[in-house]
This record gives C-alpha cells, sequence and structure tokens, in this order.
C-alpha cells in the first residue's frame, strides 16, 4: 500500500493577544500602542493562501477542506466581518465540505458583548474558550486578563447567540493548585454544558517567563491524582475521554484536531503556522512553516519571504512523527493506517511495536495501533521507541 491522501484541513494563525502569558510558548505577540493592521493581516493571509495553493498544486486537487481553525495570539481580536471576509476568500479559492467545522479561539477577555452572533454570521460554527481555571487567583497567577465570572458570562453569551458547539480550555497542576481545587475548576466547566473540554497539564516551556522564573508547581504524583480524578469526573459528567486531553458528548468530538491526530493534512497558513501536505504522485509527506514575525510576513505578503521553512519529510522520521500524534488517541488507529499515511511498509515498525508490546505500553492487538492505560502514562518512552 503506498502513500493515501488524508483528510485536508486549513490552519489559520491569527498571532496578536492582548498580553502574553507567562507560561505561553505560542508565536503570540502582545499588543502595543498602535493597534495590529488586522484588514492588511488578512490580505496577506490570502495571498498566502494563493500561493500555497500553486507551490502544492496537484496534491491538493479535489480534496475539501473538512475543517478551519483559527489559532493565536486571541483570534477573536479580529472584527467577525474580517473572519468573514478570510473565509469568503478562503472558499472562493478551495471547496469546503458542506459540514465543514470551522473553530475560532476566543478568551474571555478580549470579546466585546454582542460580537458572537457576528462570528455565527460570518461561517465560525464552533469556539474554543481560553478559559484556564475558575479560580481567580489562579488566573492572576497565569497572567489571564478575565476573571473567573466573566469566563462564565462569556459562554453563556455565546450559548445565547445561538453556539451549540463550544470547547473549555482548562488547565490542572496549577501553582500551588490542590487536588479539589482541580476538581472544582472541571465541575464549574461542566456547569456550563460545554460539548467538548480540553484539560491539559500546565508544563514549564523552554523560553518563557515561568521557565526563567519557575513557580511553585505540585510534584508528578499529584499532577497525577489530578488527572485521574478529572478523568472519571469528566467520564461521569458524560463526557468520553478520545484524547490524552481531550474530552467530548456523544458527536462531538474535535475533527480539525482528530485530523492532526490521525496524520491527517493541512495548510498552514499565518504568521509562525506549520503545515503538513501529503503528495500522492511523489510518495513524499511535506511539511512547511512560514515566518513567525508579523512584520516580516506582511511585507512579503504572499511572496517567497512568508516561508521560515520546510521540504520533505525523510522517510526515516515518519514513524516517530507519526506515533507522536496517533498514540494519543485513546482508541489507537487501525494498523493498516500508518502506511497509509507515512507510505512506509508496516515491517519498518515491527521491532519497534513488539518490542512496546512486551513492555505493556501497547495493546496486543495485530489490528490496532493504541496504547495501554500504562502506555499512556509513559506515552514519550512509548513514541521513543520509534525514533530511527
Amino acid at each position: 500500500m503506498g502513500l493515501i491522501a488524508p483528510p485536508l484541513s486549513l490552519y489559520v494563525h491569527m498571532p496578536w493577544c492582548v498580553k502574553k502569558c507567562p507560561y505561553c510558548d505560542f508565536n503570540s505577540h502582545g499588543l502595543r500602542d498602535a493597534p495590529p493592521p488586522y484588514a492588511d493581516y488578512i490580505d496577506a493571509l490570502l495571498a498566502d493562501l494563493d500561493a500555497d495553493r500553486v507551490d502544492f498544486g496537484a496534491a491538493l486537487a479535489g480534496r475539501p477542506i473538512v475543517s478551519v481553525f483559527f489559532g493565536g495570539g486571541t483570534p477573536s481580536l479580529f472584527a467577525p466581518e474580517l473572519v468573514e471576509r478570510f473565509l469568503d476568500g478562503a472558499r472562493a479559492r478551495l471547496p469546503f465540505a458542506d459540514d465543514a467545522e470551522i473553530t475560532l479561539e476566543t478568551n474571555p477577555g478580549t470579546v466585546e458583548h454582542g460580537r458572537f452572533d457576528g462570528y455565527l454570521a460570518a461561517g465560525v460554527n464552533r469556539l474554543s474558550f481560553g478559559i484556564q481555571s475558575f479560580d481567580d487567583d489562579k488566573l492572576r497567577r497565569l497572567g489571564r486578563i478575565h476573571s473567573a465570572a466573566e469566563a462564565a458570562a462569556a459562554v453563556k453569551s455565546a450559548q445565547d447567540a445561538g453556539y451549540a458547539n463550544i470547547n473549555l480550555d482548562l488547565m490542572y497542576a496549577l501553582p500551588q493548585q490542590t487536588l479539589d481545587g482541580a476538581l472544582a475548576d472541571v465541575a464549574r466547566a461542566v456547569a456550563l454544558s460545554p460539548t467538548h473540554l480540553s484539560h491539559y497539564q500546565l508544563t514549564l516551556e523552554p523560553n518563557t517567563a515561568f521557565a526563567a522564573n519557575p513557580p511553585p508547581l505540585p510534584d508528578d504524583d499529584h499532577a497525577w491524582a489530578m488527572q485521574e480524578a478529572c478523568e472519571v469526573a469528566l467520564a461521569d459528567a458524560g463526557y468520553g475521554q478520545y484524547e490524552i486531553s481531550a474530552y467530548a458528548r456523544p458527536g462531538r468530538r474535535c475533527t480539525h484536531n482528530l485530523n492532526y491526530w490521525q496524520f491527517g493534512d493541512y495548510l498552514g497558513i499565518g504568521a509562525g503556522a506549520h503545515g503538513k501536505v501529503s503528495d500522492v504522485a511523489t510518495g513524499k509527506v511535506q511539511r512547511r512553516w512560514k515566518a513567525r514575525l508579523p512584520r516580516t510576513y506582511l511585507e512579503a505578503s504572499g511572496g517567497p519571504g512568508r516561508i521560515g521553512g520546510g521540504g520533505a519529510v525523510d522517510p526515516a522520521e515518519l514513524p516517530f512523527e507519526y506515533m507522536l500524534n496517533a498514540l494519543r488517541l485513546i482508541d489507537g488507529v487501525p494498523m493498516g493506517d500508518f502506511a497509509a499515511r507515512t507510505g512506509l511498509a508496516p515491517a519498518r515498525i515491527d521491532a519497534a511495536v513488539a518490542d512496546a508490546r512486551r513492555r505493556g505500553w501497547l495493546v496486543d492487538d495485530a489490528s490496532r495501533l493504541q496504547a495501554t492505560a500504562q502506555g499512556q502514562r509513559f506515552l514519550n518512552d512509548v513514541i521513543g521507541l520509534f525514533l530511527d
């Protein structure tokens, strides 16, 4: 079996935020005195999309966009009419699936009241709120610009505007957080009846303010206890865990993130955006990323200077890249997907799979690649077996 073209998504990076959070290692840039050139950035996004269509050519032919994700930064700093202008332009350039999932990330402290109906009219059918915690003390420690009350009010406002598909981002193992505190955050989130919850551990990432001046965080054992207890609480509330940090009501799994985890394709446009495209004709998996600085990206406006780097992924690296995504899924993936998504023979991973099964890290099922409960806890070690 050779390389088979997987579903295709579109990631759109909006790089500005009101204030850089001390734990954030994303390509985000706090607002300065002058407002960012929002309209010019939309023009640059569409020019970037035009150029990528030309560069990737036949590899994109006939493939509909199954999902769009506006990430950041804080995409809700962009007015609804600008988001609509981008989506109209994207639809004019690429086919969209009839049921395409279109997500906009938003922070409670950056959305003006009454804007949600504008985003809905623009074509955004899913919102993702960066809540992180419902404890005001923890929010201050995280450098967030909203309060717990403002977070709850923003979610309710979106629901009143007609949004039926909403994700809430929550963190655990926060500075000096207790198990009861982590569970209280989950309870407050569940009370708002979102369709999806992302629940992930705060980690100290390089080149962040927290890495330079680490806050007092719970140790690994306490963090693991929080994760396990919150998993149970979310399951009891009707949220099925389908990925290490993702929980959803039935039928509400995130199409966009599932495509990442299943090693699908995605065009990445915007400052610092990453993309991956499978070229069936050449049998190669291509990666591309864009210039990180918004000024550099804007000045290039669809020209070669917008590209930060990229090229074909070395076949020796594909097993590791594939497992880095696929093994995050609780149910794993069919064994046949490895060959379809990488173009490599299954024999390339036979030894590593056998080793992982001997260690009790992968389920002993020849038809699936699936981490055991122990494998999920030590996932970095499992994935490391697939390094060539």
